[in-house]
Order: structure tokens, then C-alpha cells, then sequence
């Protein structure tokens, strides 16, 4: 099988990131079996004669590169399939129905392989939180959301709980001034990170633009359900972590990309829309073509916010933690809203998106969270080709956040947190307890998923104040 680097690209005039991606990706799928010598004659003609191979289905798109045109048509007209793909749902009492119905319309869809449905799920936009979904040479941007790369990070420290007992005031103040939430704005000292300097950023215009913004908002929060709190982390015997079981005072974060991610996505699903009609009400889960120019863009942008993600954490943890005086033993984080390329058991390659769900291959590691006052899981993927390789990303909402309010006063919120020996710093009713699921009802029912290896219970939780 003939393949042709990035470098050799460049030599023959192909220094454009986007080109040469399309050009590999061309290359993998339709002249794998031609020589390298016959693959560069055939790149440095089109790239000296780009209007010869206009019309040509394939190296038309290459052509186009040259050309600064889009040869692809305006957009495509798809129905849904009659048959929609195979669908495993795990604990199935604990979602509703609407989300249920939800999926189908997704396994619909003619690029639909395969679907997985978590016991967290619950109705979303287009598709619920606590879905997978594995399609074939594709990407749905709305299948990753808006927050790309949203995640968990936890930190366990070397200390013991009894950490938290003398020295709670420290802890608090620490999280007043080393954290940041809002869609807006950031914290008050500039973040160093090398994510900031990553040349994807030089990549395409919207991603210049969106740099400063991305350097303002670096090691900060958003809103809703996202967290960064103190609590004490139980780890039991053989934990693959290799740290002695008992006790430990940790740090968990949960937040995405900020306003790079959002922008993204926006950006990438008004084109998918725009170039892929479906019916209505699937319109959202429009897609992007891998080997189409703005599937590639959308795939390296997407990737780029992950990283993004990641950063935010990285320099929440180490600000919190220097401010302390603390080190991490060990840090575990995963994404739940991504897509990956990935392998079914029968080999065939697919896009599986995790639209709030948590990867789970074996012996991969991943945290599942509950509530600000019920515990977090530290769990160890079993694998399995059934569901995707996948688990849930937490409890799972129980009501609408328009609920939530309505249902809950902030003496009766206040009153729950007591009881639990819980702080809230900021925080609002929307993110009640009982606007939640029940997180040991969601674990029991993903046994075949993952293994637990630790139980995180927060004690001084911040939160963006609604």
C-alpha cells in the first residue's frame, strides 16, 4: 500500500495544512494501490494544471485547493433509512422516552452505523446527552455540541482528607481567586500554556480570530453544571494508579473549550446545514464529509479545541495547587463530547461521536461524577464493541434547569448542602441535587462497563453564580 508524508507533500508545493490532509485522506481511500512515483506525478500535475481535473469526482477536490473554489456541489438532499442502525441501550428504566425517540431519528440517518444510549442519557439538541454514535467517513459537529472537549480532571494530591478539616479556609480562598467562571472574561494573571502557540491556530481564518480570545479565557470556567471543587477521594485496593488504598484529599474539574469551542461549532454546523439537507427534524445532525475541505477544517479545529480543553484544566490545577503548596500523585481526565476515529470488532473504521458520554475501552481510565453533594467514581474501562467502548459522563439531569428552579427554594438548597457537609461557593437552584439522577442507580446499571477503583466525595464546591 502506497503512502505519501506531509514533508514529501511540502517539497512538491503542497504547504497548505488543509491540502495536504485532503490529499493523504484521497490518497488512503482511492489510490492506495498506485506506486509513490506515479502518486507525485500525478500531485504535480494537478497542482500545475488544477483545471484539467475539475471535473474529475475525486482529484477534483485536490484541483480545487489551487484554485481558491469550491467544486463540491452547493449542498446534498438525504432522506432517512428505513432500517435505522443497531442500537444498545444500557439501563434503559432510567431514560425517557423522548430520548429514546431522539436516537432513533440519529440511527436514521444513511451514514448511521452503529448507536449506544447510556443510563445518564436524557433529551438534548438533536440528539441526547449520554449518546454514541458511530458513523462512516463522516463528522457531525453537532454530534460533538458546543462546549468540544468538554472534560474531567482529577487531581489526587498528596495529602489526606484530613486536609480538608484544617485547612478549609485556605481551600475556599484558594478557589475564590484561582478560578474564574462566566462566559465572559477570564482570570486576572495572563496564563502561560503552550496550547497558545499551537500553528493550528495559524491554520484558518477562523481560528486566527479566534486566538486572543482563547488566550483571555485560558484556565477559566463556563456556566451550568460546570465545577472545580475540593473533596476527599477513597481508592481501593489493586487501583491501577498504583497508590496505596485509603484516603486522599483531590481536585476535580469539570469545564470544556469556552468560546473557541462554541465558536467552532457554530461556525461548522451552519456549513454542515448549509451543504447536507436532511428532514427536519434531523436537520441538526447535518454532517461534514471527512475528505470535503471543511471536514478537514472542522477535524482540526475540533482537535485543537480538545487540546484547548485541556489546557483550561491543566492550568486550573496547577494554579490551585501552587497556590496550596499541594502535588499531584495522580491526575485522570477524559473528554465526554468528542468525536474519535475508532475500529469495530469487525474491523471496519468509524467516526464515533460521545455526545456526553465517557470513553471506556479496557483498562482505559475515566471519572463519572454525581452532584455537588454525591460522589464522583473513579472507573477503569471493561470495553465492548456492543456499546461503543463507552460509559456514562455522570448522574444525568432528572428535570430541565427551567424545572430545577421552580422546584427548588435556596434555604431548601442551602438546608441539602448542610446536611451533606458541602460548600458551595457560587452555584445556583438549577444544579440542585435533585435536578439530578441517581448516581449509584446510574453506576449499578453500567457494571458491564466499568470497574471502580475510587469514590470522590466533594466538600467545597465552586460554581458559576446564575
Amino acid at each position: 500500500m502506497s503512502t505519501i508524508k506531509a514533508k514529501e507533500l511540502s517539497k512538491i508545493g503542497y504547504t497548505n495544512d488543509q491540502a495536504r490532509s485532503l490529499v493523504i485522506n484521497i490518497i488512503s481511500k482511492h489510490f492506495k494501490h498506485h506506486s509513490k512515483e506515479d502518486l507525485v506525478t500525478m500531485l504535480i500535475d494537478i497542482k500545475a494544471r488544477p483545471q484539467a481535473y475539475l471535473t474529475d469526482e475525486v482529484t477534483g477536490k485536490i484541483a480545487a485547493t489551487f484554485l481558491d473554489i469550491n467544486v463540491e456541489k452547493p449542498f446534498e438532499v438525504y432522506g432517512l433509512s428505513p432500517e435505522p442502525a443497531p442500537l444498545a441501550i444500557v439501563g434503559g428504566k432510567e431514560i425517557e422516552g423522548t430520548a429514546k425517540r431522539q436516537m432513533e431519528n440519529a440511527l436514521s440517518l444513511p451514514i448511521t452505523v452503529q448507536g449506544a444510549l447510556m443510563p445518564d442519557a436524557h433529551t438534548g439538541y438533536g440528539i441526547p446527552i449520554g449518546s454514541v454514535l458511530a458513523v462512516s467517513d463522516a463528522v457531525i459537529p453537532f454530534g460533538v455540541g458546543v462546549d468540544i472537549g468538554c472534560r474531567m480532571a482529577l487531581s489526587i494530591t498528596n495529602e489526606s482528607d484530613s486536609f480538608l478539616r484544617r485547612y478549609s479556609h485556605q481551600l475556599k480562598v484558594a478557589l475564590k481567586e484561582h478560578t474564574h467562571f462566566g462566559m465572559e472574561g477570564g482570570l486576572d494573571l495572563p496564563q502561560e500554556h503552550a496550547i497558545l502557540d499551537h500553528p493550528d491556530f495559524q491554520s484558518t481564518e477562523l481560528l486566527r480570530k479566534l486566538q486572543g480570545k482563547a488566550a483571555r479565557q485560558l484556565g477559566s470556567s463556563g456556566s451550568g453544571n460546570h465545577f472545580v471543587e475540593f473533596g476527599e477521594i477513597e481508592l481501593f485496593d489493586g487501583n491501577p494508579l498504583n497508590l496505596l488504598p485509603g484516603k486522599y484529599l483531590a481536585l476535580l474539574s469539570h469545564s470544556g473549550s469556552r468560546g473557541l469551542g462554541t465558536n467552532i461549532a457554530q461556525h461548522y454546523t451552519k456549513i454542515a446545514m448549509d451543504t447536507c439537507k436532511l428532514p427536519s427534524e434531523v436537520q441538526q445532525l447535518a454532517w461534514l464529509n471527512l475528505d470535503s475541505q471543511a471536514g478537514q477544517e472542522y477535524w482540526l479545529s475540533m482537535n485543537l479545541a480538545g487540546e484547548y480543553a485541556k489546557a483550561c484544566h491543566d492550568r486550573i490545577h496547577a494554579n490551585l495547587l501552587k497556590a496550596l503548596g499541594l502535588e499531584a500523585l495522580a491526575i485522570v481526565e477524559n473528554h465526554h463530547n468528542f468525536a474519535w476515529k475508532d475500529r469495530l470488532m469487525d474491523g471496519r473504521e468509524v467516526v464515533v461521536h460521545r455526545k456526553g458520554a465517557t470513553p471506556a475501552h479496557a483498562g482505559e481510565l475515566g471519572i463519572i461524577p454525581g452532584s455537588m453533594t454525591t460522589p464522583a467514581y473513579l472507573v477503569e474501562g471493561k470495553g465492548g464493541d456492543r456499546t461503543l467502548h463507552s460509559a456514562s459522563h455522570g448522574a444525568g439531569r432528572a428535570m430541565s434547569r427551567k424545572r430545577a428552579k421552580e422546584s427548588m427554594t435556596v434555604s431548601g438548597l442551602r438546608k441539602m448542602l448542610s446536611d451533606a457537609g458541602v460548600t458551595l461557593i457560587g452555584g445556583s437552584v438549577e444544579e440542585n441535587p435533585l435536578a439530578y439522577k441517581d448516581i449509584e442507580r446510574v453506576m449499578d446499571a453500567q457494571d458491564e462497563l466499568v470497574t471502580v477503583w475510587g469514590r470522590f466525595l466533594p466538600k467545597i464546591v465552586r460554581m458559576n453564580k446564575e
